[in-house]
């Protein structure tokens, strides 16, 4: 049965909204994870409609066959989509189907069985700690724009810098509130669902946001963005990225200098100078200890080029 006070439908689109409901406000997914589901699952309608020659019902969605799915998955893979891609389709369909189990009843072994395609291991590409250095020093020194203001560059250099030095994703990082300022020496962020971590907060981090505080023009209440935009708006990813991609141009560096690459930056690093796994899976909020193991397959090859560079044999 459906929760609250919806009354239960029949129809594919109607249990799509639903769903998108259950993942904001019950599972608490994140903006980007339910517009990818939300994405998926409308195609899947779409698809179902050519494919039935029907709109889709319950009735269809317990009755479908591996067969069924795989069609799905096949036009999608004909589109021109990835193996790793693919399987987030279905991980969406499996999702869907759960909370079609609970809600409506309908039991499908087929979508259960199901394996998504065998897809090369994606590796982080994490920037190299020189050219995160540098990337901190271009935000506060070099014009990226001609209408770029001074404090803008000082608000630049402090998100940079605390991406690196926190590890923080950057939804997280522009989810701070004014009244964090000034950091403490360990804040406590709320991650993917809802979940709290304590991130300890470097000296150049907390220094880099008090400059950018006494910058900022616009005087804000404890419930106002840390990091602001021109207009005195919530500062959004997207404009983050945007500087970003300003930013390595200016220096030269690769397409994979991204936001989240200082992420991925500051993990390995701190992997390289010794830190356990344990400690830097907390340090990330990471769900499981595989997510985090993958920055030791970054290190291994790392040291690997140097052998292979230095060795007299090698």
């Amino acid at each position: 049965m459906a929760a609250g006070n919806e009354k239960p439908s029949n129809t594919l689109v109607e249990w799509r909204a639903m769903f998108e409901r259950h993942l904001k406000a019950e599972k608490r997914a994140s903006a980007y994870t339910v517009r990818n589901y939300s994405a998926t699952l409308e195609r899947f309608d779409e698809f179902l409609i050519g494919y039935l020659g029907d709109e889709a019902t319950l009735g269809h969605l317990a009755e479908f066959e591996t067969k069924d799915f795989r069609a799905f998955l096949a036009m999608r893979r004909n589109e021109g989509l990835q193996p790793q891609s693919i399987k987030l389709e279905l991980s969406a369909l499996k999702t869907f189907y759960a909370f079609l189990r609970k809600r409506a009843g309908i039991e499908n072994d087929a979508i259960e069985i199901m394996r998504g395609p065998k897809a090369k291991e994606r590796l982080p590409r994490p920037v190299a700690a020189k050219d995160a250095e540098a990337l901190i020093a271009a935000a506060s020194e070099v014009k990226t724009s001609v209408n770029k203001q001074n404090w803008e560059q000082t608000r630049d250099a402090a998100l940079v810098t605390l991406l690196y030095g926190a590890g923080l994703r950057i939804s997280e990082a522009l989810s701070l509130r004014w009244s964090d300022a000034p950091l403490a020496a360990t804040l406590r962020i709320k991650g993917k669902g809802a979940k709290i971590r304590a991130v300890p907060v470097i000296d150049a981090a907390r220094e880099a946001v008090d400059a950018y505080v006494a910058a900022c023009p616009y005087g804000a209440g404890p419930k106002h963005p840390l990091f602001f935009s021109t207009r005195g708006k919530e500062l959004s990813a997207r404009q983050a990225q945007r500087t970003m991609k300003q930013l390595r141009a200016v220096l030269g560096l690769p397409e994979s200098a991204t936001p989240h690459a200082l992420r991925h930056a500051f993990a390995t690093h701190l992997l390289s100078a010794g830190g356990d796994l344990r400690t830097i899976q907390e340090l990330l909020g990471h769900s499981s200890l595989a997510a985090t193991q993958r920055y030791t397959k970054i290190d291994s090859e790392t040291l690997l080029g140097v052998y292979d560079k230095a060795h007299p044999r090698a």
